[in-house]
């Protein structure tokens, strides 16, 4: 995807792998907007809960973004209280589902948004990021509703010692469960030419350091950058990798 505009283009590209697991149940997309060019939502949505439940909840995370972002309109709407709503939604319709499968349905979601004055804003709850780079540097990244993260909050282990925690996978908010789940809207703009937003499932961040991912993404295009990064995952993991999932946008300049 390509969507020139007013002296810049928005270039971008997705990736999904199964990794070393039996079902896919990552699911990521990048929405153009049909009627406002160089607007667009990128989202990855890491779906929990058996075979089939995990699935069902990244699918209906997708759904519902593609319902609200149709609604949305730039000029006029508020960006925040769209992507409160594409939580609350995606929340809603999760549950529902759950009260006929016999699976417990959850997912995660991260999620970004660019407007065609280079504003971005951020969405996301549970573990899977999204990563703002300028450049190969990162400027900021989303933190993680987890348990680990909560202990690197509290001082109590470091970031490398999260990576082999024993209950990394446990998480403190994501979409489906009883609980509500966490809102957090944040504004990340403006955007220059040269910066990178990168929405990605921790099955790929966890086998790459902020550093890693800069300089791929930096160095590469989206279409190489994003089969970059899967291949190294991948060599990564060894034979245990989860599903991984990866929506890419950067800004460029008109040639």
């Amino acid at each position: 995807m390509s969507t020139p505009t007013q002296g810049f283009r928005l270039s971008a590209a997705t990736g999904l792998h199964r990794g070393d697991r039996a079902y896919q149940q990552d699911q990521v997309e990048i929405l153009a907007h049909t009627r406002v060019p160089g607007c667009a939502l990128a989202l990855v949505a890491d779906g929990m809960g058996g075979k089939s439940g995990g699935r069902t909840a990244a699918d209906q995370v997708v759904m519902i973004a593609r319902q609200v972002f149709d609604r949305y309109s730039p000029g006029t709407d508020d960006t925040a209280a769209m992507l409160r709503q594409l939580i609350v939604e995606s929340h809603l319709m999760i549950k529902l589902t759950a009260i006929t499968a016999d699976e417990e349905p959850h997912s995660t979601l991260a999620a970004f948004l660019v407007r065609p004055d280079l504003s971005a804003w951020t969405v996301h709850a549970g573990d899977s990021r999204v990563y703002h780079f300028r450049g190969p540097d990162m400027v900021r990244r989303t933190i993680d509703h987890s348990y680990v993260q909560r202990l690197i909050d509290e001082g109590k282990i470091t970031e490398a010692q999260a990576n082999t925690h024993p209950q990394s996978n446990l998480l403190t908010g994501c979409l489906g469960t009883q609980q509500d789940p966490p809102v957090e809207v944040a504004e990340i703009g403006p955007l220059q030419v040269g910066d990178t937003l990168l929405a990605c499932s921790d099955g790929l961040w966890h086998y790459l350091s902020p550093k890693e991912l800069g300089a791929i993404v930096n160095a590469l295009s989206p279409r190489e950058a994003s089969e970059m990064l899967i291949s190294k995952a991948r060599q990564r993991a060894r034979g245990t990798g989860d599903n991984l999932s990866l929506a890419l946008i950067r800004v460029e300049a008109l040639k």
